[in-house]
C-alpha cells in the first residue's frame, strides 16, 4: 500500500518547466536585458549578429534615433521593436497576434518602464491598415519564413511610410522583387545561415541620409 501511495504521489508530481532560450537587447537603454523565447510554432528570433548588422546599418543612416517611430508588425519576442526602443527612439509600436507572446510583451514593456512602447494585438495585416498613413519611419517585417506573408506586409507598410522611411526585411528566399512592387528600393542586405536580412527605403520619398 505505500508502495502504491509513493507511486501515485510520484505520478501527481507536475513536470519540471522546460529551460527557454533568450535573448538579449544588445545595445542602449535597456542593453542586457532578457526577452524570452516561448516555445512556439514560427517563432524565431532575429540572430545577434544579424541584429547587431541592422542597428549598425540604421545608426548610419539615422544617427539621431530621439525622433524616430518605430513599427515591429510580426513582434514575437519583440528583440527589434525593443531594441529599437532603447536605442532612444520616440515611439515605437509592436504588433502580436499569438496570446502568449502578446502578454509577455506587455509585461516586459510594463517591467522596463518602456512608456514609449505600444502592444497591439490582432492580425499584423489587419493591424497595419488601421494605422495612420506615414507614421513611421522604421518598420521591421519579420513574419515566420513558411507563412506567406512578406510580399503582403510590404503592400500593407507602404502607405505607413514617412519621408526617408527605412523598411528591414528578414526572409528565407530573396524578396527584393515584392519589395520593387511595393515601391522599395534596397539599401543594404547580408546573408547568416537561411537567414536573408535586407534594408530598404521607399523609391519616390527623399533619401537626404544617402546622398
Amino acid at each position: 500500500m505505500a508502495a502504491e501511495l509513493r507511486r501515485g504521489r510520484a505520478r501527481a508530481r507536475p513536470p519540471a518547466p522546460a529551460p527557454r532560450h533568450k535573448v538579449r537587447i544588445i545595445g542602449g537603454r535597456y542593453r542586457r536585458t532578457p526577452l524570452p523565447v516561448l516555445a512556439a510554432a514560427g517563432l524565431r528570433p532575429t540572430p545577434d549578429r544579424v541584429r547587431e548588422t541592422l542597428f549598425n546599418w540604421i545608426a548610419h543612416l539615422r544617427p539621431d534615433c530621439s525622433a524616430l517611430r518605430g513599427l515591429d508588425l510580426f513582434a514575437g519576442t519583440g528583440a527589434l521593436g525593443f531594441e529599437l526602443a532603447s536605442r532612444g527612439a520616440a515611439a515605437v509600436t509592436l504588433v502580436e497576434s499569438a496570446p502568449a507572446q502578446l502578454a509577455q510583451l506587455r509585461q516586459i514593456r510594463d517591467r522596463l518602464g518602456a512608456v514609449q512602447v505600444e502592444v497591439l494585438g490582432g492580425d499584423a495585416l489587419a493591424v497595419a491598415r488601421s494605422l495612420p498613413a506615414r507614421s513611421f519611419d522604421v518598420v521591421f517585417i519579420d513574419p515566420p519564413f513558411d507563412a506567406g506573408l512578406h510580399a503582403a506586409a510590404l503592400q500593407a507598410v507602404r502607405p505607413l511610410l514617412a519621408a526617408d522611411a527605412l523598411v528591414y526585411v528578414e526572409s528565407a528566399a530573396p524578396v527584393d522583387e515584392a519589395a520593387a512592387a511595393a515601391g522599395l528600393v534596397p539599401l543594404r542586405a547580408l546573408k547568416a545561415g537561411q537567414v536573408r536580412a535586407c534594408l530598404y527605403r521607399c523609391a519616390d520619398l527623399p533619401a537626404a541620409a544617402d546622398r
